[in-house]
């Protein structure tokens, strides 16, 4: 039985299943609606950033139906946002770990609110959102948004914290995309803070609630005290459950392909013989934990769908010097700086690569690839 159907019908760990949900999607319902929470979103999100489909993949199928791209702007815009957001890691580094622009102000705590960690804000959407997000790892762009704001902009935590937690329980974990957004809301990756008013809220939630902390005019939110409510901090214990080693048996006449957490594709040098082996690196993990959920999800989806892959827990170093092995191959990351073996590229919506100082400017760029 698929994991999905154990645990969450709304990720299903097939790959026939992933590519129907990329034929299934309407980029046109998509740019209109995708602010509320019952939008027309794609649920894509933990297959790109896995790179179990690529955001050139997705768009290609949607391009292939006939769509012009002045039809489905939005859309594309927001397949380059996730791309962009990769770009600024590859150019920054461990940059994007700290204050990338400007240093957020003010700042009053270096944790979360507990209430935010215990979906008991009182903001009924919200605390909603949250208890479905623990069960899942799912949760819609706005009220990512609207946590990041409250943590950050209203109790005033910085959000490298915040940000961790969220990538713990997110299926989609993403550090670039998490962090960078976090930076974005936070004031420390743009020129404003983000924030959003309970009216806000309510229209893109339909809810109808009133007398929140929340409750106030905007013009209101630069003068705004903590609220009571937020100023209990909770120290979030972030632990990533990794399985047990088990012996894995190499070839040594076969070249190895190494898949890791932001890559499992399954057609990668599919038709090729090949050991392959998904690394599972401690240290990766204590500095970038997730949850129980996004484990299971990323060793269900890959025995089901890379033939005989084998899971190997330990560092890259250590797995080298262990076994012999002829020609390695893994794919571009990050993360990947101490691999040795032959890099591949990953594949881009667009070609623009570097760092660009705003994602309009990297856009800029991009639309002059496609043809309107």
């Amino acid at each position: 039985m698929d994991w999905c159907h154990r645990e969450n019908v709304l990720f299903p760990t097939g790959y026939t299943e992933i590519i129907e949900r990329v034929r299934a999607i309407d980029p046109v319902k998509y740019g209109a609606t995708r602010n509320y929470i019952n939008g027309s979103v794609t649920y894509l999100s933990p297959y790109i950033s896995r790179g179990i489909v690529s955001t050139k993949f997705i768009l290609s199928q949607i391009l292939n139906r006939g769509y012009k791209p002045a039809q489905i702007e939005k859309f594309i815009q927001e397949l380059a946002w996730r791309d962009y957001w990769q770009q600024v890691w590859i150019s920054k580094g461990n940059a994007i770990n700290y204050d990338l622009k400007h240093e957020q102000k003010p700042v009053s705590n270096t944790s979360i609110a507990k209430v935010i960690v215990e979906a008991n804000m009182g903001i009924e959407a919200i605390d909603n959102a949250l208890y479905t997000f623990y069960k899942t790892g799912y949760l819609h762009n706005h009220l990512r948004m609207y946590i990041a704001s409250i943590a950050c902009n209203i109790g005033q935590s910085h959000w490298k914290v915040p940000a961790q937690w969220m990538y713990y329980h997110l299926l989609d974990a993403d550090w670039a995309s998490n962090a960078l957004s976090w930076q974005w809301v936070a004031g420390t990756n743009a020129n404003k803070k983000y924030v959003a008013n309970q009216d806000n809220i309510n229209k893109y939630c339909f809810t109808q609630q009133k007398h929140t902390f929340l409750d106030v005019p905007y013009d209101a939110f630069s003068s705004l005290e903590i609220p009571e409510i937020l100023k209990n901090t909770s120290e979030v214990e972030l632990k990533t459950p990794l399985p047990k080693q088990k012996i894995i048996v190499i070839d040594e006449a076969l070249p190895t392909c190494i898949y890791n957490f932001y890559n499992l594709d399954p057609l990668w040098k599919k038709e090729r013989l090949a050991n392959r082996i998904l690394i599972l690196e401690p240290s990766h993990f204590e500095e970038y934990p997730i949850s129980q959920n996004t484990i299971d999800f990323i060793i269900t989806f890959s025995e089901e769908n890379i033939a005989n892959i084998q899971i190997y827990i330990g560092e890259f170093n250590t797995l080298i010097t262990t076994y012999n092995f002829g020609n390695i191959f893994y794919k571009e990351h990050p993360l990947n700086k101490h691999y040795k073996g032959i890099e591949e590229p990953r594949e881009w919506l667009f070609n623009v690569q570097g760092y660009y100082p705003s994602f309009f400017a990297f856009w800029k760029q991009c639309k002059k690839q496609l043809t309107y």
